[in-house]
């Protein structure tokens, strides 16, 4: 009776309120994913490059977070003047499941001091929850909830600077319209609206590259996120170092009330691979093994365009 009574609670809450958005997305190596979090960041920099991150976050807690985020994007000033990308995230939590599929664009405004590029995202928000109850009885209880899967426009907009010395700083919000799904769902002889809101998030993010120190440079960024009603920050620091023919990294990052995190990796003829561990610091603690995150990186860069001169003696 105890787990029944609390069954009804939780389903008559979800019924009643809707599902409640959580935080966006944690990524270790979100320097690498700034696009998908600052859609001001797309195509700053040259070359065509496609970004994939594997999460699997608190490793062995049951219904923990596991993310995927996969992010192209090109510098298009050649052709039409800014950036464009196409940005692809995937997380699973519980029963809960969400994709988020947005096209970036931005466009870019040089200065003496660097270049700043507004940046405008727009696409699909998909979150759907498919609950395998387990009530104490074999009787269909119509209180729990069912399936819930639904669409809606995503919307994220963002400025990004990008400074001539080694530095970048951007402000963004994503779910600018904070999406609202709804689905009308029968159980038993009513209909219930069953909803999920997903909250306006805003960030600040910022980062520097010193001189050489030695023989190789400190990358240090930092991440502020928040949702107006709970915040983190991430700080990360990496010396990457060359050897031979490869860039090598390696560093730590701190997240407030989380997670102290080891990061490593390389990069070599246009291609990085990075590997970084989560140690959890918060109540999970007991329970979590950590997280553990991949990352994959490739830019191709085009050729630089010939200049044809002309032969007509009007021109010479």
């Amino acid at each position: 009776m105890v787990q029944l009574r609390y069954a009804f609670l939780l389903a008559t809450t979800l019924i009643s309120l809707g599902f409640n958005a959580q935080q966006d997305k944690i990524i270790t190596h979100f320097i690498y994913d700034k696009m998908s979090l600052n859609p001001g960041e797309t195509g700053i920099d040259e070359g065509i490059c496609g970004t994939s991150i594997y999460r699997n976050q608190w490793d062995k807690v049951t219904g923990a977070p596991v993310s995927m985020v996969f992010n192209v994007e090109a510098n298009i000033n050649r052709y039409f003047p800014g950036g464009v990308g196409l940005s692809f995230f995937h997380d699973r939590i519980g029963f809960a499941k969400q994709n988020n599929v947005l096209l970036n664009y931005a466009y870019p405004v040089y200065t003496d001091y660097g270049t700043l590029q507004v940046g405008l995202g727009a696409g699909l928000f998909n979150f759907g929850i498919n609950p395998d109850w387990i009530p104490p009885t074999n009787d269909f209880d119509p209180s729990l909830p069912v399936g819930f899967k639904a669409n809606s426009l995503d919307v994220n907009f963002g400025v990004y600077f990008k400074g001539l010395e080694n530095y970048y700083v951007g402000i963004s919000t994503t779910h600018a319209n904070a999406p609202r799904l709804s689905q009308t769902v029968d159980l038993g002889t009513a209909k219930f609206e069953q909803t999920y809101n997903s909250a306006r998030h805003y960030y600040i993010m910022g980062g520097y590259t010193t001189d050489p120190l030695g023989p190789g440079v400190i990358n240090g960024n930092f991440l502020f996120r928040t949702d107006a009603v709970k915040s983190s920050m991430d700080f990360n620091a990496r010396y990457i170092l060359p050897i031979g023919p490869l860039d090598a990294y390696g560093g730590l990052t701190y997240r407030t009330n989380d997670a102290i995190a080891i990061m490593i990796g390389g990069s070599k003829n246009n291609f990085t691979v990075g590997y970084s561990y989560d140690l959890t610091v918060n109540k999970l603690s007991t329970v979590s093994r950590g997280s553990h995150e991949i990352l994959l990186k490739y830019c191709y860069y085009l050729p630089p365009l010939k200049k044809t001169p002309s032969k007509h003696p009007r021109w010479l």
